[in-house]
Parts: structure tokens; C-alpha cells; sequence
């Protein structure tokens, strides 16, 4: 093995300082949030910007999960999180597996319809009235099924199964295979990577509901978490302007540092069980016409 020049050397060096640089401005800002989140009142007043808090007060989580129906609005998320995905990954795989196949009969027609979707679609108040035609009103399937299958999602999986060889398909028909015998037990084992870019998409939309909520979930009582979290931010706001309750409620910042923390941590748990097929199921489904 040739041993690396000093100009390799060099460049190499620079390389990696810039990626640290970039790196850290990138986690400066997460960093500050964690830590703003943990300070107390006195902390907040006086600092703008906090990397590390001189002592930690759990104030503002206690705020956040003294509210009764936090626990009701985490469960309602995780299962809307959960159903959600697994609609949306169901859907969206046998419909990019269909239109991955050039023998499907007005495969080009529906590939347009689906690509058209994407720079036009119909609008909030022709949205809404659907789903309240079809009764979905303050039920959580409205924040499921009309976001059920994307677009985006939907070509990124159809081009990935468009890049599995066709002899593998062919090879199983010689043996009697059919169509969803194929699906299932070739065509799925060989996509793990772009299933789970895939779902992780669709998990972070689902679990990011707010708009939808919104619209659709009169009942607070089914409020999804984030928002109840933002009801939190506004009623602890208010309570900030009466001096009788500056005592008994945390800052209005680290509440909301807090609130992010929240409802950011789930995500993170997940996404390093899956993260070593984000990269290549992007990729490959990104790349192949």
C-alpha cells in the first residue's frame, strides 16, 4: 500500500476540519435546546444562549406532564404513528410494485396521474370537504387515509423495485409462482432498505401531525401530540402576562425547549435501528429511471 503524500495529507486534513466545523454547527443549536430545556428560571432571564446549565431543573418537564391528557395524546400519536405507517407501506408497495412492471396496462397514464398529484392537488377546503363527506370527522382515520400513499414516497419505491432484475421474477413464474407470491416472498425480502427509508418517511409525517389534526379532531380529547404540545406553549404564554403565576409556571422559553425535546426524542430513538438502509434505499430509489 503507497503511504499518502504530504498534499494527500494535507487535503485530508482540511477535509476532516471542515466536516467538524460543519458537524458542530449542526449540533450547537440541538445542544442549546437540550440544555435551555434543563435551566432554571434565573438561567433563562440571564442567558440567551445556553450550552451547558450551570444546575438542572426538571421544572419545565413537570409542567409538560402535569398536563392529564399528555399520556392520552402520546398514545394517540404512537398509534396513529403505528397504523399510519403500516396503511401507508401497504398501499404504497403494491402500488409502485404494480407500476414497476412494464406489462401493466396503462402503467404510463397512472404514472402521470401520480406525478401530476404531486405539483397540483385540490386544496385544503376540497379536502376537507371529502373527508367530511366520507365521515372522517374526529376520527383519527381522517389523519391517516388522505395522506395514506405520497407521491414523493411512492416513485422513490416503484423506481427501487424497477432495479430488481427481471430474471429473478420470470424464474419464479417457470415455477408456478403467481403475481403476490412473488410480491411477498421475493420482491419484499430484496427491498428491505427502500421499505425502511420508506416507512421512516412516512413515521415522521404521521408522527409530525399537526394541520390535519387541526382541521379534522374537534374532540381535544383526541388531540395527536404535537397538538397538545402547542396548546401547552400557549397556555403557559398566557399564564407568563399574570404576575400571580410567574412563581408556579416555568419560563415561557424552556417550556418551549422542553417541547421540543419531547417531541423530537422518539424519532431519534428510532431512526438509528434503520439508519444503515436510509442511505442506500434513497439512493438506489432516487438514481434508477
Amino acid at each position: 500500500m503507497k503511504e499518502h503524500s504530504l498534499g494527500s495529507r494535507i487535503f485530508n486534513l482540511i477535509n476532516y476540519t471542515l466536516l467538524l466545523i460543519i458537524a458542530l454547527i449542526c449540533l450547537v443549536p440541538f445542544i442549546n435546546v437540550i440544555s435551555s430545556s434543563f435551566a432554571t428560571t434565573q438561567e433563562v432571564v440571564e442567558k440567551k444562549f445556553i450550552l451547558f446549565p450551570t444546575t438542572f431543573s426538571l421544572d419545565a418537564y413537570r409542567y409538560i406532564f402535569s398536563t392529564p391528557t399528555i399520556f392520552k395524546s402520546l398514545a394517540v400519536s404512537i398509534g396513529v404513528t403505528g397504523v399510519g405507517t403500516l396503511v401507508s407501506m401497504a398501499l404504497t408497495a403494491l402500488m409502485a410494485y404494480g407500476l414497476s412492471r412494464k406489462y401493466l396496462n396503462g402503467r404510463g397514464v397512472i404514472n402521470f396521474i401520480v406525478v401530476f398529484s404531486m405539483l397540483f392537488s385540490g386544496g385544503m377546503i376540497p379536502t376537507f370537504i371529502v373527508v367530511k363527506s366520507l365521515g372522517l370527522i374526529d376520527t383519527y382515520w381522517s389523519l391517516i387515509l388522505p395522506v395514506a400513499i405520497n407521491a414523493f414516497n411512492l416513485i422513490i419505491m416503484r423506481n427501487f423495485f424497477q432495479a430488481i432484475p427481471e430474471s429473478l421474477e420470470e424464474s419464479a413464474k417457470v415455477d408456478g409462482a403467481n403475481d403476490l407470491l412473488i410480491f411477498f416472498k421475493i420482491i419484499l425480502p430484496l427491498s428491505l432498505p427502500s421499505i425502511a427509508t420508506i416507512s421512516l418517511f412516512y413515521a415522521v409525517s404521521y408522527w409530525n401531525t399537526y394541520v390535519n389534526a387541526i382541521l379534522y379532531i374537534n374532540d381535544s380529547a383526541k388531540w395527536p401530540l404535537q397538538v397538545l404540545l402547542r396548546q401547552i406553549v400557549i397556555v403557559s404564554s398566557g399564564m407568563q402576562a399574570d404576575n400571580a403565576s410567574v412563581d408556579i409556571v416555568p419560563p415561557a422559553q424552556t417550556i418551549k425547549m422542553a417541547v421540543i425535546v419531547v417531541a423530537t426524542i422518539p424519532m431519534l430513538i428510532v431512526y438509528p435501528f434503520i439508519q444503515k438502509y436510509f442511505v442506500k434505499g434513497a439512493y438506489i430509489g432516487s438514481v434508477k429511471g
